[in-house]
């Protein structure tokens, strides 16, 4: 038991908090608990979470990534670019084009990094504005919506019809979504790839002197982080049904919030796909929990700076000995 919570400290305080909130909100509103809107709030945080398993690889390897919404809006308009000159395509041709533009973009954030020796967030924060730049100027900040047929047909992994006539689905980037999560915690957890990321993040150059290749693990996390972009990309076009350029550019700093909000370190070494999904699904539930009772979207900002900051400063509390003492005193 005391090697759980210390082994799990802050994943276990965020669901608990998370228990709690949705506890509170089935008192507060009978419309948080309903399966259209348990349903709304998977469909609508699908990409958040696609993002948020890549980014977690790059900060167990102690990086950062900025430009990852950015790489998806830039994802989306090469990739239906070339779609548009193959004639067309389809969901194979989609998500291996999206996929590779996607590595493209991640592979050159962890090229500056290693080449040049500079720090992750400063590159990404350069690629993430050079980015933004070169698709408007290039696009002229025009949408495009004639986009093929397969794309933007709605593909639904669930349907139900319920008594008041409500209806409540999920669509294929939920599907999507756990398959990348999926993807995400086997390389983590189940590959001597994802091992070599922990001890990289958590000590550079004992992990160099231990036989870890760092551009390998660089380009691993930046690479993942590029996949997990260029599938999100891919994904938001089949949910909008359209390419629009600044759609995507702001929700970098949210999906950054949630995943430290897990437990995953800033400085490297320590991150778990469960925090992840908890970090994701805290910031969800609470906007949409705020939503539903009315209160001013400004709180929200207010709450989630609040957590992160609550988060890090009891990282280092140590939730076993409590447990620890409570077993000591019952014997």
């Amino acid at each position: 038991m005391r090697s759980f919570f210390r082994d799990n400290k802050i994943e276990f305080r965020v669901g608990v908090v998370l228990l709690l909130i949705c506890i509170g909100l089935a008192f507060s509103t009978d419309k948080f608990f309903t399966l259209s809107n348990l349903t709304s709030l998977l469909n609508n945080n699908a990409i958040n979470l696609i993002w948020a398993v890549g980014l977690l690889v790059v900060l167990i390897a102690g990086g950062i990534d900025i430009s990852f919404a950015v790489a998806s809006s830039v994802v989306q308009y090469i990739g239906m670019v070339l779609m548009f000159s193959m004639g067309g395509g389809n969901w194979v041709l989609g998500f291996l084009v999206c996929g590779v533009i996607g590595i493209f973009l991640g592979l050159i954030n962890m090229y500056l990094i290693h080449t040049f020796r500079i720090v992750t967030i400063v590159v990404t924060i350069a690629t993430y504005n050079a980015y933004f730049g070169l698709l408007m100027f290039f696009t002229r900040g025009r949408s495009i919506y004639d986009l093929p047929d397969w794309v933007t047909d709605r593909i639904f992994i669930f349907e139900h019809q319920s008594a008041d006539g409500s209806w409540a689905e999920l669509n294929l980037a939920v599907g999507v979504m756990l398959v990348c999560v999926f993807a995400t915690w086997f390389l983590l957890r189940r590959t001597n790839l994802g091992r070599q990321l922990y001890a990289f993040g958590d000590n550079p150059e004992g992990a160099a002197r231990a036989g870890v290749n760092i551009a390998a693990m660089q380009a691993l996390a930046f690479g993942w982080m590029g996949l997990m972009a260029g599938i999100a990309g891919l994904m938001q076009i089949n949910i909008v049904q359209e390419v629009v350029p600044n759609a995507l550019f702001t929700r970098n700093l949210d999906v950054l919030a949630a995943v430290v909000l897990g437990g995953a370190r800033l400085g490297g070494g320590k991150g778990s796909i469960l925090g992840c999904i908890f970090g994701v699904m805290f910031v969800a539930i609470t906007q949409n929990g705020l939503n539903l009772l009315g209160v001013s979207p400004f709180a929200f900002q207010m709450i989630i700076g609040a957590a992160i900051v609550i988060a890090i400063s009891t990282s280092n509390m140590d939730l076993s000995n409590l447990f620890g003492h409570r077993q000591e005193r019952g014997q």
